[in-house]
Parts: structure tokens; sequence; C-alpha cells
């Protein structure tokens, strides 16, 4: 809830440039002013970069001043706060009508109902700065502390540092609630299947305490010997520039970079295709053993130690277990074709992972997968008006699977019709990207069925 919250925060503020929404509420206190990032590797269907935090604020890893002053005591007030503050507002309702045919205790019935979702918030927001000429002159006050050791583990693992130096922050408590309901039938069928807590009607809240971070700007940090320095102009964005007329379209880059995450489940036995498919699917109907297996892959990717790789989780073990007889080089692919698929998972409703769970039983993923792939095709990213895909895409042995589909793509922002003609939402390709990436692993590790 707080992740489409704050994204939907930056959706309205800065939607083409350069604000950050805070991943998670439990770490906001470590996207402050100051506080050191990291940035995470880049994919693309993720519509904002990513960052996560290291623990660690620019004082702390720098030597002390003749003053020993602190670094807050060098600025004017300890940073620029705007005076003026701004609210912003949004509610939403969606209703999905279905009548479909989908089975209730081992027969077939015919079940009419409807899906609904709403949510509404308002928010009063305050900036929260440092002026980027004010922290480039600390460079001449304070050296880099290249003894630190946290300072050392970064060169070593060659990791970009990057320092955050405007927040937006809650000026006031605030309250933000969605209301998801499934009456009769359609989702509520798959959420009694699926779900672990098998509702069909749920109601989630959270609370903002004032002063949490909801967003954030942040600069790279060049480190050279006890120089540090401000990177206006980082490698990585020059790059990104010179890539960005490839030849290969959107959908070419997407396969390309699935392929580097991924190639590795292609070379796995069907044996252990069982066993990473039982725990991806477990992840995907409870988000407890999602997050676990997200950041005991982390962990993995972040060299902190092998017995990070144990469980209480029965649907976690066998995975876990057989990651941590594989060789080092084969864990850390291994590590990052699961984090890869974490994270398109993880940009999908809970709906979808519902609709992709029933896909699985139904045996019609490939399918699914053709069919995301050839409106891919159509480089939905810069296509405003309608199109058409192939009709047959679309025909299924029953009526049920038709209808689901069609919901499973209109929850990324695809209208389709039955027919096969398309129109696309502004901002779906990273929606439909995440589908995609999601379908094909999983038509992968179902491979042994």
């Amino acid at each position: 809830m707080f992740k489409k919250l704050t994204e939907s925060i930056v959706h309205q503020m800065d939607p083409k440039g350069t604000l950050v929404p805070v991943p998670s509420f439990s770490g906001h206190e470590h996207f402050r002013p100051l506080c050191l990032v990291k940035r995470k590797r880049k994919t693309i269907f993720h519509l904002f970069p990513r960052y996560e935090q290291t623990g660690y604020r620019l004082n702390n890893v720098l030597l002390p001043g003749e003053d020993n002053k602190s670094i807050e005591s060098l600025f004017p007030n300890g940073g620029d706060r705007d005076s003026s503050k701004f609210t912003l507002k949004k509610s939403s309702s969606d209703r999905v009508d279905g009548n479909l045919s989908v089975p209730v205790d081992c027969a077939n019935a015919e079940v009419k109902g409807a899906a609904s979702s709403s949510k509404a918030w308002s928010i009063t927001l305050e900036k929260n700065h440092i002026p980027l000429p004010e922290l480039n002159a600390l460079q001449d006050k304070r050296k880099m502390d290249m003894n630190h050791t946290f300072i050392r583990q970064l060169k070593k693992a060659q990791h970009i540092l990057y320092v955050i130096h405007e927040t937006i922050e809650a000026s006031e408590e605030t309250s933000y609630e969605e209301c998801t309901k499934a009456t009769a039938g359609f989702m509520a069928q798959f959420y009694a299947k699926f779900s672990v807590k098998g509702t069909t009607a749920k109601k989630q809240s959270i609370t903002i305490p004032k002063g949490c971070t909801l967003a954030f700007r942040a600069i790279q940090l060049g480190i050279t010997d006890e120089s540090w320095y401000l990177d206006y102009f980082p490698y990585e964005a020059r790059t990104m520039l010179v890539s960005d007329g490839s030849s290969q379209g959107k959908l070419g880059e997407l396969e390309g970079e699935l392929k580097a995450n991924c190639q590795i489940l292609s070379t796995l036995s069907s044996d252990v295709l069982v066993v990473f498919l039982k725990a991806i699917k477990a992840a995907m109907r409870d988000r407890n053993l999602f997050q676990e297996l997200t950041q005991k892959m982390e962990a993995v990717l972040h060299d902190t130690g092998g017995s990070e790789l144990e469980t209480e989780s029965p649907d976690l073990k066998d995975l876990l277990s057989s990651l941590q007889d594989s060789s080092r080089d084969l864990l850390l692919a291994l590590a990052g074709a699961i984090t890869y698929t974490l994270d398109a998972l993880d940009e999908l409703t809970e709906n979808q992972l519902l609709l992709l769970l029933e896909a699985l039983e139904e045996k019609i993923v490939p399918q699914w997968l053709k069919l995301v792939e050839s409106i891919l095709e159509h480089d939905i990213e810069d296509t405003t008006g309608p199109f058409s895909v192939d009709p047959t895409l679309l025909s299924f042995p029953q009526e049920k699977e038709q209808e689901l589909t069609i919901a499973l793509v209109e929850m990324s922002g695809v209208k389709l019709q039955k027919d096969g003609s398309v129109i696309c939402t502004d901002n779906a390709f990273p929606a439909v990207a995440a589908l995609y990436v999601s379908l094909y692993v999983l038509g992968l590790l179902s491979n042994s069925d």
C-alpha cells in the first residue's frame, strides 16, 4: 500500500523527472537528506529508478573537520525547508463485472458477480532540500575516510554511492485506505482457491506519520582517494541516452534483459524446476513468503553469508536447500534470476497473481505469453491509437479462459476486445512488460509438468 501511495504521489508531482518514490514504510527514515543509498539494478519494467538504504549518512564516512562540527551545522538552518505546503488528492473506483463458469466443489457452476476496488487519499506535503552548490562546497571542508569499513567494502564490490539532497515529506498525519471486494463470483472464487486467507473482501489502511519521507532525489557520489565530488553527469546516464535509439525496439530490449537474467533457469533439470515453481507459487499466494524470499535472494547477491538461506517455511525450504548446495557462481546466477522474477511479479496486482496461478492449473500460460508478446510488438510505449492482435490468441476451449485473459491484461492498462482490438492507456508499457516477464518465467518453470 505504501508503495502504491508514494508512486501515485510521484506520478502527480514529477512524472517525467528525477523524483523517486520511497519503496517501503519500514525504511522511510533512511531516505532523508544526506542519507547514503545504493542504486539497484535497472530493469525495463520499472517506471522509476530504485534505491536501497545503506544505513549510513554522509557525515558517517567523512573525516572530522578541524572544528569538529557536524555536517548539518555547515548548512544554513540544517538545510532549506520550504515554508509553502501543498496538498495532493486522489480518488478512484474500478469495477469489473463477470459471468464465468468456474469449478466449485469439484462441480461446474455458472457464477455471476463483480470485482471492485476503490482507494482515496488527501495528503499535505512539504519539501526539504539541501542546495547542491552548498553540498558541493562541502568537499573542500571534509575529506572521505577511505579506511572506513563501509567505504572499503563499497570500493571492493565496485558499488556506486548516492547521497539524498531533497525529500518530499508528509507535513501532517494522514490515513490511506484501499478497499477490494469480490461479490458472488468472478475473482471471489480465485480468492477462495488460491489466497492463504481465502477472503473475498478486504479493507486495508495505513497511517502516514508526520515527517514521513515519501519521495526523494539523489545524486551520485564520485570517490577518488580521499576526495569526493558530486557527479552531475554519471556514465550510466550518458549510456542510457545513447541506447535510446536502439533498433531492437522495446520488446527486443526486454527479451535481451530477460535472457541475461533468467537464461540460467533453462539449464535446470525438471526435478529442480518443480522445486523452483513450488516456491514461486507459494510466494505469489502469501505476501510474507514473497518478502522473505526476496530478502534472502538479495542477501545472497550482497554476500551477507550462507546462513541467510535458512527458513522455517516448508514452502521455501526445498528451494533454499537446493541453492545452499550450489556452487558460488551458480548460486549467484540463480539468486539473480529469482530476484528478477520477483521484481516482475511485484509489479502485478494481487488479482493478477491469482489469475496467473489459475493459468498454471489450466495450462494456458504459453498462450497468454504469446498474446502479451503480440501486444508488445506494437511498440505500445509510443503508440497512442488503437491496434489489433490476432484474435485466435483469444480462442480458448472455454469462455471462462477468454474472460480471464481479458481481465488479466486490463489490469495492466490494456483494453482488449474479443475481436482482438487493443487500446493501451498511458504508461502501460512497464506493467505489460512485467506481465510478459512473469509469464515467461512461469512457463519456463512449468515445463516440467
